[in-house]
Order: structure tokens, then C-alpha cells, then sequence
């Protein structure tokens, strides 16, 4: 009884965290600087690389040390993150200290852009890319598909919106197909 209300309280301070990343994207990302340097040092390292993995989603870009990729469908590229506020701890900006990224196997066009708090955070194709506080491993995609806004990404830039085989590293799910966790 105990465990299922655990996963419950997981699930519900998940659901709260969530909204707020889903929310408005009219805050500019101000609100990014605040907590997201330590949260974000995960994903930093002197030249961030780049390379793909043959996943059970297909072939997606994971970064230096293994961790899959993310793409935000609220960002816009160009323009500043989406995620912003309660949304960073969970979903931490891929950043680099290099204007010029390292790739293996990645195609499309690598980049960078400024964060709110001044990092470059590494771009695809012009879009942000993140990795997920939940993939508590390498090659792992719990992330995947999350709150329908969440993706994965292709070597070439393009979100993957399919889903893992029964094969999958990733975490157990719950009926509603989100990551459940268990402390």
C-alpha cells in the first residue's frame, strides 16, 4: 500500500512539474536561470559530443555519455527555450562550452544557442536539445513521447515520435504510458 502511494505522490508531483513545462512560453526564459546551473551540469562538458545509437525507438542522437537526446514540440527554432522555470530540473538544457560541437553519425546541422543563463546550449537542425532527469542511465528513453511533447531525435534532426519495442532499456510505464517510478 505503502509503494502505491508512492508511485502515486511520483505521479502527481510529476503531473504539476509537467504543467508547468507544458505552460505558457511567454516568460522568455527568464526563468531558466534560476536553479539551472546545477541541474543542467549533468549534460556540460568542456566539447559536447554527439553520436547515434541504434535504440528500440530506431537510430536516435544520444550525447557524451550515452544519455538519449530530446526535442521540446513548444520551442521554436530561433527563438528562446520553451522550457523554462519548474520545467528545467526536469528536462536540463544539452550545453557545451564549444561553439562547434563534436559529432559521430549525426547529419543534420549541429549548432549552438544561448540559454537564459548564458550557456550554449547544443542545437539540431535549430532545435534545443535536452536530455531527461528520468533516463538515470545510459541508453536509456523514458523520456520518450512524454506528456506528448517530448521526443527523441534522429541523426538527421527529425523528432521520433514512435515508441520502444518490448525489447527496451527503458523504465516500466504505468497504463498511461508515462515513466513510473518507485522509491
Amino acid at each position: 500500500m505503502v509503494r502505491k502511494i508512492g508511485i502515486i505522490t511520483v505521479f502527481a508531483a510529476g503531473a504539476l512539474t509537467l504543467a508547468a513545462c507544458g505552460g505558457s512560453s511567454g516568460s522568455g526564459g527568464s526563468s531558466a536561470a534560476s536553479g539551472s546551473s546545477t541541474s543542467s551540469s549533468s549534460s556540460a562538458a568542456a566539447a559536447t559530443d554527439l553520436a547515434s545509437w541504434d535504440s528500440p525507438l530506431g537510430t536516435i542522437v544520444v550525447d557524451d555519455k550515452a544519455q538519449t537526446v530530446y526535442v521540446f514540440d513548444k520551442d521554436t527554432p530561433g527563438a528562446a527555450s520553451a522550457c523554462t522555470g519548474t520545467c528545467v530540473p526536469l528536462w536540463p538544457a544539452l550545453t557545451t562550452t564549444s561553439s562547434t560541437p563534436t559529432v559521430t553519425g549525426v547529419t543534420g546541422m549541429v549548432g549552438t544557442a544561448p540559454t537564459a543563463d548564458g550557456k550554449q546550449q547544443v542545437t539540431l537542425d535549430g532545435h534545443r536539445l535536452y536530455v531527461f532527469s528520468g533516463d538515470s542511465a545510459a541508453k536509456q528513453t523514458n523520456g520518450q513521447g512524454f506528456m506528448g511533447l517530448w521526443w527523441a531525435v534522429a541523426p538527421d534532426g527529425t523528432k521520433v515520435t514512435g515508441t520502444a519495442s518490448s525489447g527496451s532499456s527503458s523504465a516500466p510505464s504505468s497504463s498511461s504510458g508515462q515513466p513510473s517510478y518507485t522509491y
